[in-house]
């Protein structure tokens, strides 16, 4: 899976990591306790939580999903089969990855880099994101007060999806929210924007307007 390597660094993740103790294991959860800081923690089958106010560098699972709790921050974020969640002010300097899995930021949530699957939702709850959304088959909520820097990309199918060939990929963007950069579609779309939204110029295949289910 790709790396994404972001420039923007935040002000809770300037904690000095190098020093810190790796956490591996096949089989079987992880979890960073309150008050640590691990290195990199990585796992094959399992979950992986950081508790609130903890940090990491990279985090990677393969079939389990992956939560960074309150103010808990991380280099990047990768999972294969597993969702992620970043719950309210938890914060990734670089990118975030899944295969099959849902992505959800809560409330001041920031991810530096890109956040990217091929299926699964994308939900953005007043959080921001650096260098874009890049998906196949995911619907993406853009939810008001969220930011969305570097566009949205939704790629060809190429036949590798699991969605039906009559059902499309939603894209809704609230009130509120703003998605600076293109909104570029290789494949038809069915897009959502508010009233009072802001978008970039969309590219490619012209989706179907609708309003706000």
């Amino acid at each position: 899976m790709i790396r994404y390597a972001a420039t923007l660094m935040f002000a809770v993740s300037a904690v000095a990591l190098g020093a810190s103790e790796n956490m591996s294991r096949i089989n079987g959860s992880l979890r960073v306790e309150a008050g640590r800081q691990a290195g990199d923690v990585s796992t094959v089958n399992g979950s992986i939580t950081l508790e609130t106010g903890t940090s990491a560098r990279e985090v990677e699972t393969v079939n389990g999903s992956v939560r960074l709790e309150s103010h808990a921050a991380a280099r990047s974020l990768e999972t294969v089969n597993g969702g992620v969640v970043l719950e309210e002010g938890a914060q990734v300097s670089e990118g975030v990855s899944a295969v099959n899995g849902r992505l959800t930021l809560r409330q001041g949530a920031r991810v530096g880099g890109r956040l990217e699957n091929v299926n699964g939702e994308f939900r953005l709850e007043g959080a921001a994101v650096g260098a874009g959304i890049e998906t196949v088959n995911g619907d993406v909520f853009v939810g008001a007060g969220s930011r969305v820097d570097g566009g949205i990309h939704v790629r060809e199918s190429r036949g590798w999806g699991r969605r039906k060939a009559s059902s499309n990929p939603e894209i809704t963007v609230e009130s509120g929210a703003v998605v600076n950069g293109p909104l570029r579609f290789e494949r038809e779309v069915d897009l959502y924007v508010g009233d009072g939204a802001v978008i970039g110029p969309i590219e490619g295949i012209a989706p179907r307007r609708q309003g706000i289910p």
